[in-house]
């Protein structure tokens, strides 16, 4: 079985999600159910119905996410000490060098990347640019919109 790197936050983040599934999500849809049930007839009845697909959804999700957490390497960047390279869990200050733009971003598992919020999935191809590269190298991005280039800045691990 291969494992998948998380960062500590990703993990709680996926553990939060559980127990809500678990303890808020499911019961809901079990009462849902049984409130669709004491309707009568089920053939025409579309709340059982609509109840039955969140059902299928909500165990569907709490399968995944439980093997998602059962496959999960858990890594928390704080605890990294990569001698200043760019490692998962890195956060990274780059300098495009075309434009003098700086941007600062995280290097996650595919399930915490949020470009908005500056965290880059670990396979995306700026994230395979950086990997292993140092503070004062320069990457060179093979993106859909085409090469750019970036120095990086600096190299943290928080």
């Amino acid at each position: 079985m291969t494992t998948i790197p998380i960062t500590l936050r990703g993990a709680e983040k996926l553990k939060a999600e559980l127990h809500q599934l678990k303890t808020v999500e499911r019961p809901w849809v079990i009462n849902a159910i049984a409130e669709a049930r004491a309707q009568g007839d089920l053939s025409e009845n579309a709340e059982y119905d609509a109840a039955k697909d969140r059902q299928g959804f909500v165990e569907g999700r709490i399968q995944e996410v439980e093997g998602k957490l059962s496959a999960a390497q858990i890594i928390d960047p704080a605890s990294v000490d990569a001698g200043g390279r760019v490692v998962f869990g890195a956060t990274v200050e780059l300098e495009e060098e075309s434009t003098g733009e700086v941007v600062k971003y995280q290097i996650v598992g595919e399930d915490e990347a949020d470009l908005k919020l500056g965290l880059v999935n670990i396979s995306s191809p700026i994230a395979r640019a950086l990997i292993g590269k140092e503070e004062g190298d320069v990457a060179v991005v093979h993106a859909p919109g085409g090469e750019k280039r970036y120095e990086i800045v600096a190299v943290s691990y928080i």
